[in-house]
């Protein structure tokens, strides 16, 4: 039985419809191209409809675009499909376009073309093609040949137009680095003219430095190569492909010099050659200043040391030649160094600075007796003095602490001491007065010891007298006014 006869009736009749509707819309011009499906291939029956055949249309789209039936297969491709996708249009087939796409992107062409049949539809796929990597915008639109359904695809590539927003994105990006980075940074082209910089070179730079060369955009000197090395000698070098590490110089700009750390680096843009180079400025200001303040520090921890060491071989020998035997020589001798030691602890808790009266006789009479047992009264003590008097301040508390423990009101249970500001005398020196009382009896010694000459001789200009009245010792301590002494 044929094939014809296998039909139904029915079938018959929607047959017949059907090509009486091909036949209606080929009269009035609806479409202008048939499909006919044979044994061995299929054959694409352009008619002339409005003065244009679809695929002289189609050839004259500036975008790929190629037909495809209800089943997918690839009926026609114009010469800017073909050309997009690196293939012949003998080559090009629904398998090889098929071919060029992985799995992800071949379920996403199989989705639009279904859902295109229906309604307008558009998706995005990616794939390799020319020997490059293309981005393509898919449209597939509804499209009927007579009785056959299909879709049209346009292909837009938009590799171009992604590489210009990734490429301005890019500039973007490096724009806000540049912005916010703390430090200098400049850009200059392979010439060395600068190209791009950031508010903080803006600050070390001459007037309008873009397009100028770098070392006219930047005043440098450096210290240790004088004139053999310039700015433009470092961006020389970077451009070339030879970094630049941390040389130091010192920028000129019209209200000041600031020192600085100067790196480059050679520019590179996705993997090309050298388009110019990156410098970058730290600021060593601070860095600086810091170095200068410790080499004043070391400086002056040196002066102290010495003139330490100069006061304890002068304490030595006259602790020497006024002790009658080695045991006394060495109890004399350690208590007034231990007295220098504590002093100084005092001043290196204080960091040398800021050190007051009553905090040195504090740290001297502590071993002994302390304000609270009510033995020790001070009134007016909370001067700051410098250094070198809370030094000589602290002998001279230690003399008189170890004389009143031997001899004094604090060799008996009911002595006291007082220590009280009395004013300041003429020539700006200070007043302090240390009064012992409810001590034993007091008798001037019949000759004067070396702690009496070192009270005396202490404070330098100013110094100290001493009273052994019979009520206890009695001594008026005057303290010239130093630069940083603070009532």
């Amino acid at each position: 039985m044929s094939s014809v006869a296998a039909l139904s009736r029915a079938e018959l009749e929607a047959r017949l419809e059907e090509a009486e509707d091909t036949l209606r819309a080929i009269r009035d011009g609806e479409i202008d191209a048939l499909v006919v499906k044979g044994r061995d291939a299929e054959q694409v029956f352009t008619l002339e409809g409005g003065g244009q055949s679809y695929r002289t249309f189609m050839e004259a789209m500036d975008v790929g675009a190629a037909a495809f039936d209800q089943d997918g297969q690839l009926l026609y491709a114009n010469q800017a499909l073909c050309a997009l996708l690196g293939e012949s249009s003998t080559s090009l087939t629904g398998a090889a376009l098929i071919g060029l796409l992985d799995a992800v992107n071949q379920a996403t062409f199989r989705r639009l073309l279904t859902q295109a049949l229906h309604e307008r539809r558009s998706a995005e796929i990616h794939l390799r093609a020319g020997g490059a990597d293309r981005s393509i915008l898919l449209t597939g639109t509804p499209l009927e040949f007579g009785v056959v359904r299909g879709v049209a695809i346009t292909f837009t590539d938009m590799s171009e137009r992604e590489q210009a927003a990734a490429a301005h994105e890019s500039e973007r990006l490096a724009r806000a680095i540049l912005a916010s980075a703390n430090e200098a940074v400049i850009v200059c082209d392979r010439a060395g003219r600068v190209t791009h910089l950031n508010g903080a070179a803006l600050r070390i730079c001459s007037e309008s430095p873009i397009g100028k060369s770098f070392a006219d955009a930047v005043e440098l000197t450096f210290a240790e190569a004088s004139d053999l090395m310039s700015g433009d000698d470092i961006v020389t070098l970077a451009t070339s492909g030879m970094p630049v590490q941390g040389l130091e110089a010192a920028v000129r700009s019209s209200s000041a010099v600031t020192d600085v750390l100067i790196s480059a680096a050679p520019l590179m843009v996705s993997g090309e050659r050298t388009q110019g180079c990156v410098v970058t400025l730290i600021n060593l200001s601070h860095r600086k200043a810091a170095e200068r303040h410790q080499a004043l520090l070391m400086g002056e921890l040196d002066h102290r040391v010495k003139n330490t060491l100069t006061m304890v071989m002068a304490i030595c020998a006259r602790t020497a030649a006024h002790e009658r035997n080695i045991e006394d020589f060495q109890k004399a001798f350690s208590g007034r160094i231990q007295a220098l030691a504590a002093t100084h602890t005092l001043l290196s808790n204080a960091s040398w600075q800021n050190l007051k009266i009553g905090d040195v006789l504090g740290a001297e009479l502590a071993p002994y007796a302390t304000q609270s047992s009510g033995r020790i009264t001070t009134e007016g003590l909370d001067v700051a003095v410098d250094p070198k008097t809370a030094v000589s301040l602290g002998l001279v508390f230690h003399e008189l602490t170890t004389n009143a423990v031997k001899y004094g009101a604090l060799s008996v249970p009911g002595g006291k001491i007082s220590v009280r500001r009395l004013g300041t005398a003429d020539g700006g020196a200070l007043l302090i007065e240390w009064q012992e009382r409810e001590g034993p009896l007091v008798t001037s010694p019949s000759s004067s010891g070396f702690g009496q000459t070192l009270i005396s001789r202490s404070l330098g200009s100013g110094g100290a007298t001493l009273e052994f009245l019979p009520t206890g010792v009695v001594c008026k301590i005057s303290i010239p006014r130093y630069g940083n002494l603070q009532a």
